[in-house]
């Protein structure tokens, strides 16, 4: 499909995923407007150091307020839904600003989307739903388990845009990212916290490191938005974004550390062990559907997305805090 005078609304879009998105849209001839969360200082989150901002028209709002998500959605044709809380440990403290944001929000998105029409609405799902694997590959029926707050808000969410396409015909495409990771992304999450450490430290301190992850670039998940928003037959689909392979935590770690030139111990630290039942402990895509569906495949190894993330973070240190836990 040729993006060339299409109107597509990214939410989240000051976000990790949502900023590469965002840009991708404006290389791609799309008019791309972004939602992003309200704040006094009038901040753009990732946006606002983009080289596409000044092509990008940014309207700042609530998802979790109707009227916000509708002023949004004026003169859209596309919906890529992103904007979420997602950081799992926070889940443990904040559990209802978890269901407002990703339940309510999306139940905004869909509502507006049907009263306006809109021609598609991809929603963003994230392999937390499946919790721990009861079998791998992991494919897309595997059952749903809500291991922590954030994946319950998230299972919710997901079954809601389900319930809007079969009871109303809203034309949804739900996306599943499995572990996405690049430039941008925040201590929250693994990599990030694995490479500052790695950069700055003497040791890289982890929760629990034999979990495994299907770890993927961010510009081939962008692949798999763009896909999920114009392939015919993806509406109405649940469709992974993952690589197919898997690695433990300490392996990662111990690539990472390679990759900088640097042999650093890695300890495990209590704060950051997740409680027994809440751990997923292994995560591997089974990617089938997405390949037959939207004919994606990623196209960025780990150990080239790893280095450009790694040649980002460095440049870029100023903005993360090694010595503290992030949750």
């Amino acid at each position: 499909m040729s993006w060339k005078g299409k109107h597509a609304l990214v939410t989240g879009a000051g976000g990790f995923i949502g900023s590469h998105l965002v840009e991708r849209l404006v290389s791609e001839g799309a008019h791309a407007k972004a939602m992003v969360h309200y704040n006094a200082l009038g901040r753009w989150g990732w946006l606002d150091e983009s080289p596409a901002k000044d092509d990008v028209e940014v309207v700042a709002g609530d998802i979790c307020d109707r009227d916000s998500v509708r002023q949004a959605m004026q003169g859209v044709d596309i919906v890529f839904h992103l904007a979420a809380l997602i950081a799992i440990p926070y889940s443990y403290h904040a559990p209802a600003s978890y269901v407002r944001t990703n339940i309510e929000g999306t139940l905004n998105v869909l509502q507006v989307s049907q009263e306006m029409g809109i021609e598609r609405v991809v929603h963003t799902s994230t392999s937390e739903v499946y919790g721990t694997a009861h079998y791998v590959p992991i494919n897309e029926e595997h059952p749903l388990q809500g291991q922590s707050p954030y994946s319950a808000s998230k299972i919710g969410a997901d079954k809601i845009a389900e319930a809007y396409h079969l009871s109303f015909g809203v034309p949804v495409v739900t996306v599943r990212p499995f572990n996405t990771f690049g430039p941008r992304q925040s201590a929250r999450a693994v990599i990030p916290t694995i490479i500052t450490q790695s950069l700055t430290a003497e040791k890289i301190y982890l929760g629990n490191v034999h979990p495994t992850r299907d770890l993927n670039y961010v510009a081939n998940t962008v692949d798999g938005f763009l896909l999920a928003a114009s392939q015919p037959g993806a509406v109405g689909q649940t469709i992974n974004l993952g690589v197919g392979r898997e690695i433990s935590i300490k392996d990662l770690a111990q690539l990472i550390a390679e990759l900088i030139g640097r042999s650093i111990p890695i300890e495990s630290e209590e704060v950051r062990v997740r409680p027994t039942g809440s751990e997923v402990e292994r995560l591997l895509a089974d990617t089938t559907l997405a390949q037959n569906v939207l004919g994606w495949s990623p196209k960025v190894s780990l150990r080239e997305g790893l280095g450009l993330t790694i040649e980002w973070i460095r440049d870029h240190l100023g903005r993360y805090r090694p010595d503290v836990y992030v949750l």
